[in-house]
């Protein structure tokens, strides 16, 4: 993916759509798995317009491929896929893989068209899985992940450059690419201000 407009651009990840079990082990405020899932439903749609395109990090659903299909169904946009570990209802039916319009990756690197970064290009690196380093990583490219739940969100070890973007760091919505610049761009400031002070 090269050239995108950034902005239209939306990402996601661990959602866990029909996941019981998600709400104990991540703590998540919903009395049960229908009222999750709609409320994850109504917070995407909420942001993302029919045209706009998301990229979703992973663990997409878990439970009958038939109810994921319904899922997908009623979600706005067009759809990538970062495999995450937990893909079975989607990767086994063609008939949601299909709703994974963009395409299903292991891993995908994209380009996005920002005029305020250098050469009018921000490079992003996507990945179910924090990367202790990632292509062009030295040099102000992004890595966006998943799959941890929140749990790395004040972690020292991350690059400024790296944000979790599954739905328990972010209030159940997806994101936008201006939001994922801010952050990063906030946390590089922390992270030049930490070291300054460190070295008075």
């Amino acid at each position: 993916f090269g050239g995108l407009p950034k902005d239209r651009l939306w990402f996601v990840s661990d959602t866990h759509f029909g996941h019981k079990n998600i709400i104990k082990y991540t703590d998540r405020p919903f009395n049960n798995v229908k009222e999750m899932d709609e409320i994850l439903i109504n917070r995407w749609n909420e942001k993302v317009k029919e045209n706009d395109l998301v990229f979703h990090l992973g663990d997409f659903a878990l439970g009958k491929e038939s109810d994921c299909q319904r899922i997908l169904e009623r979600l706005n946009g067009h759809k990538v896929l970062i495999k995450g570990n937990h893909e079975k209802c989607v990767m086994s039916k063609s008939y949601n893989r299909e709703l994974f319009d963009g395409g299903i990756y292991e891993l995908l690197e994209i380009k996005i068209n920002d005029e305020e970064v250098s050469n009018e290009f921000q490079d992003i690196t996507l990945c179910h899985y924090t990367m202790k380093t990632w292509n062009k990583s030295h040099r102000g490219s992004w890595q966006l992940f998943g799959h941890v739940h929140g749990a790395l969100d004040n972690d020292p070890s991350l690059s400024p450059n790296q944000i979790d973007v599954g739905v328990d760091s972010h209030d159940f919505y997806p994101i936008p690419y201006q939001e994922v610049k801010e952050i990063i761009t906030k946390n590089s400031l922390n992270k030049i201000k930490k070291y300054t002070h460190g070295n008075e």
